[in-house]
């Protein structure tokens, strides 16, 4: 039996949990009182609304200073955020939806998921490898080709 949003609401760090802590996916659980919340009035489609509803939703956290993290998980964030932190606090803001809380619920997936790609170690780095005796040779025997070519432009004299 799968577990649909409706099911999982109750889950602390769960989608439909907007107040509660933000549980980072292979990574820590953010409490609550660190993100900080602002709302503001959104653009764009909301008919009649859209001028009395603060629906734009900005989410921060304080990285820097975060409990949630060990130093080798904050070192990590901050240098993978680098371009995106502003005193060590990285912002997410979510308009797209016409309801505040559904605004709240995106931003707090973007963060979540921003935060589980910073935390993601680095690729295994590639080993060179040798090329194949084969390859050695059809590159110099076009080196010798492109330097024939090049030598039968010159004068019939300097051959």
């Amino acid at each position: 039996m799968t577990t649909g949003p409706r099911e999982r609401a109750g889950d602390p760090g769960g989608p439909g949990d907007v107040d509660g802590p933000l549980r980072v996916p292979g990574g820590p659980l953010i409490p609550a009182p660190e993100l900080q919340w602002r709302f503001s009035r959104a653009s764009g489609p909301g008919g009649q609304g859209v001028n009395t509803t603060s629906s734009r939703v900005q989410l921060s956290w304080d990285v820097a200073a975060s409990s949630a993290l060990d130093e080798h998980r904050r070192e990590r964030l901050l240098a993978a955020l680098a371009g995106r932190l502003v005193d060590g606090v990285v912002v997410v803001t979510a308009s797209e939806h016409r309801s505040q809380r559904r605004n709240r619920e995106a931003a707090r997936a973007r963060l979540a998921r921003l935060a589980a790609q910073a935390l993601r170690p680095p690729p295994p780095r590639r080993r060179a490898t040798k090329p194949t005796k084969g390859a050695v040779e059809r590159r110099i025997a076009g080196k010798r080709h492109r330097a024939e070519t090049k030598r039968l432009r010159g004068r019939p004299d300097e051959r």
